[in-house]
């Protein structure tokens, strides 16, 4: 059985980078929303309470009970986490009476197994409102600032630690150490959660899971979907089919480059040209929740029409990821997730399969590093992500064809001087957004009345937060000018400097 540690989710915006920083540890680690607590099995090593926005004091999230963990279970409390263990032994936290956030110094440390080979002095990320005044008799202090006495303490008699800074982001450089000391010294895990041990466990899983039973797979040509049939085809052999849908809204050109792409992988692929049927459904619809939805019944609808024609499907596999997964859930409730997706939560009712996700717990650094070991090409594990409803989500407003033929000229542009100036291995992901914004412009001796569109390029690790990529403006200059002179209606272009949080890579 993996060993794993669950990570409790209190709504804090670093919970995701607790979760990598574990898996570059080469430990398995899951994300559970405080409201929906998870099951502790004999594979559960350690339990990690995350950061908040919110306080202990106003009773906005659950005061879960901690005392069926406690002395059983390793338990880390970060932030929000230290402060409610305090809290509900008897400790008192109080709105901070000096700013508590930004660089802070250790100012005494002790000699304690979590801090070891931590350098005093050493910089920690402070980020909370409140902090704790003062900790039960059991509680002992073992690290404190200039400003915070309590920074870090443990329950004695019991493997239960807790901080009240961040060692999950790169403005604690010694956090990870902090982390590792937690895992490999409280924890005593084994750390060896690698992409090869992740094949040979849901390779086995998944033989085990479908046997002889045929599957079909919605391809997309990007890297989620392309893993994960390759990790099918090692499990199932030829009882993989894989069907690739053309929605109208791909980039140009790129269903029959897809389709000529996975002629070589060994896969049985099924291309189906819906553009026309897509569009026609998404006439009029300017909402984008309401898009996302229209294009996954759709998807849906032409996908299922297309299984009824191959004889004895009982499974369906999709290239979910574990960004998809925990946008889906939010600490808040269903009504506060951040997007609807489509792949994510089974299937209608009129689909008589059974979902299968071989990449459900991974992120996407995560997928590529399994691809490269099942000896992926570079030109597939390397393409930067493209959303499920393409181009429908960088349209703003209502959709049409005219202005998808735009979108992708332009879009066509932007990422192939990406490719021939060098800067697309140095971009996350990127494309132009459609906005519903028209301006006067000057060609020639001519006035303009045309629309602005916005070149967007993010660099991430896996998604969950990104920044603006710094290109060149040389490099912007010249896709500016190229797409206003190609491209026939649009006359104005502008670049996104905008980070995730707060805003997100997507517009819709």
């Amino acid at each position: 059985m993996e060993e794993k540690i669950l990570i409790i989710d209190f709504g804090s915006q670093y919970t995701q980078l607790i979760a990598r920083r574990l898996r570059e540890l080469n430990v398995y680690s899951e994300i559970h929303p405080c409201t929906h607590l998870p099951a502790i099995d004999a594979a559960t090593k350690a339990i990690i309470l995350s950061g908040s926005p919110f306080s202990v004091n106003d009773g906005l999230l659950p005061n879960i009970d901690l005392r069926g963990w406690r002395g059983k279970l390793p338990i880390l409390g970060v932030c929000y986490g230290a402060q409610l263990m305090a809290h509900q032994n008897g400790g008192f936290v109080v709105p901070s009476k000096i700013r508590e956030y930004g660089r802070a110094n250790l100012s005494f440390i002790a000699d304690d197994i979590l801090f070891a080979g931590v350098s005093k002095d050493s910089q920690v990320w402070m980020s909370h409102g409140d902090t704790i005044q003062s900790i039960p008799d059991n509680f002992t202090v073992i690290a404190s600032t200039e400003s915070v006495k309590v920074a870090a303490y443990k329950i004695e008699g019991e493997p239960t630690y807790a901080i009240q800074f961040h060692p999950e982001v790169t403005h604690s450089p010694e956090g990870a150490l902090m982390l590792e000391n937690f895992v490999k010294h409280v924890a005593k895990m084994s750390q060896d959660w690698t992409p090869v041990h992740f094949i040979e466990n849901i390779t086995k899983e998944l033989k085990e899971k479908i046997g002889d039973d045929k599957v079909i797979l919605g391809l997309s040509g990007g890297v989620d979907s392309s893993v994960a049939a390759i990790l099918l085809k090692h499990s199932i052999g030829n009882n993989l089919t894989g069907i690739f849908i053309n929605n109208g809204l791909l980039r140009k050109d790129e269903y029959q480059q897809v389709l000529d792409a996975y002629k070589g992988m060994g896969l049985n692929v099924i291309g189906v040209d819906a553009g026309e049927r897509f569009l026609s459904e998404l006439k009029g619809i300017s909402d984008p929740e309401q898009k996302r939805k229209t294009i996954g019944r759709v998807f849906v609808e032409v996908f299922d029409d297309e299984a009824k024609k191959i004889a004895g499907v009982k499974w369906l596999a999709q290239g979910t990821i574990y960004p998809d997964v925990i946008e889906s859930v939010s600490v808040k409730g269903p009504s506060a997730t951040i997007k609807s997706h489509h792949n994510v939560g089974g299937l209608p009712e009129n689909m008589d399969l059974k979902v299968v996700e071989p990449l459900r717990t991974l992120f996407k650094d995560e997928v590529r590093k399994v691809g490269k070991e099942l000896g992926i090409a570079d030109v597939i594990l390397n393409r930067h992500p493209f959303p499920g409803p393409g181009l429908a989500i960088r349209i703003l407003g209502d959709i049409t064809p005219e202005k998808v033929a735009i979108l992708q000229e332009a879009d066509h542009i932007f990422i192939s001087e990406l490719k021939s100036k060098d800067q697309y291995k140095n971009v996350w992901q990127a494309g132009v957004i459609y906005l519903p914004v028209q301006s006067v412009g000057v060609m020639g001796d001519e006035r303009t009345y045309e629309n602005a569109v916005c070149l967007r390029a993010v660099t991430s690790v896996d998604g969950m937060t990104a920044d603006f990529c710094h290109l060149p403006h040389e490099f912007l200059a010249h896709v500016s000018n190229r797409i206003i002179n190609e491209v026939k209606g649009i006359n104005r272009v502008v670049y996104d400097i905008s980070s995730k949080p707060p805003a997100t890579i997507e517009w819709e």
